[in-house]
């Protein structure tokens, strides 16, 4: 394994650089030769399902948890050796509302700020930058507990980077959250990525995912794949996929389950997803006829990141048997 090499912290070059991490707890291999690079001012979107890694693998880089064998870097400082360093220059944000539910929005922000000790000087001014990016106007003296889940994100948000870190990290920050505060928070994760923030978030949400840099999925503990969305839909997905409408979707993809021909089948609403190796969909629609149903109508589609993991997912469960 090439080694990474040192750098001076801080300075200019990958904000996170990861070869062949590994963690074991016991006998059990919870992250597995796991090797990727974050460059600074990415969205880098970590995916995969409940058990894979993911949250090992942030607690790695965030100096929590030391690597059972591999190595890595983040912001320059080495994730075995310099794990204090680490901490004080990250942001983090875990999927659980982590603040003092009985302290004011306020009284949040201020706290943060003295344990990432930053300075007196200037800090009303940066409490009231983070209320407004946070739209929090004239909730500063409500008190957290009693917000709504999307405004605790917020201010969660606004308390991992009131010390203005350089990376920051989020762990499932929108679980929990309605489609349109979800929808607002990324704004402004994206607006901090644009002021040169390199944001590293592990999210169950594909429709996130579509809009991060490059995404990286995980299973079991295993990369599977490393890319851009674009790239994901070019070279991931295994075979052509086609839309299929009907009357009765559920009876459709009973009978397309039991056709060998179909890698994949997913209900969509009321539309079916397929993935198939053969372009000729006679077969398909001769067994959803087979099945009593005989308005339906199939043509190719454009797949989404989420067909995508459907398949990747579905295949390494396969070849466990």
């Amino acid at each position: 394994m090439t080694s990474i090499t040192s750098t001076n912290a801080d300075e200019q070059g990958p904000a996170i650089e990861v070869r062949g991490l590994t963690r074991r707890f016991g006998d059990r291999i919870a992250v597995n030769d796991v090797t990727f690079t974050v460059e600074r001012g990415e969205v880098f979107a970590f995916l995969g399902p409940n058990g894979s890694g993911k949250s090992t693998t942030i607690r790695m880089l965030c100096g929590i948890l030391p690597p059972s064998a591999g190595e890595g870097r983040v912001l320059g400082y080495d994730i075995a050796r310099e794990a204090e360093a680490i901490k004080r220059r990250i942001g983090y944000m875990s999927q659980r509302f982590s603040l003092y539910e009985d302290l004011t929005v306020r009284e949040n922000l201020e706290f943060y700020a003295g344990i990432y000790e930053v300075p007196r000087g200037g800090l009303a001014a940066r409490i009231d930058e983070l209320v407004a990016m946070a739209g929090l106007q004239g909730r500063e003296r409500q008190i957290a507990g009693t917000l709504s889940g999307g405004w605790k994100q917020r201010l969660a948000l606004g308390c991992a980077i009131v010390h203005r870190p350089p990376l920051l990290f989020l762990d499932e920050p929108t679980a929990g959250v309605d489609p349109v505060s979800r929808r607002q928070f990324w704004t402004m994760i994206h607006g901090l990525a644009a002021g040169g923030v390199t944001v590293f978030a592990t999210t169950h949400y594909l429709d996130e995912a579509e809009h991060a840099g490059r995404v990286a999925m995980i299973q079991d503990g295993v990369l599977s794949a490393l890319g851009t969305p674009a790239e994901f839909k070019r070279d991931f997905l295994r075979g052509q996929l086609y839309a299929l409408s009907c009357s009765q979707p559920l009876a459709a993809l009973a009978a397309l389950q039991r056709l060998p021909d179909v890698g994949e089948v997913s209900l969509y609403g009321d539309v079916l997803h397929i993935l198939t190796e053969h372009e000729d969909t006679a077969p398909i629609l001769d067994a959803v006829r087979a099945a009593g149903i005989e308005d339906a109508s199939i043509a190719p589609i454009a797949p989404t990141l989420e067909d995508v993991f459907i398949s990747l997912t579905s295949g390494r469960a396969s070849e466990r048997g």
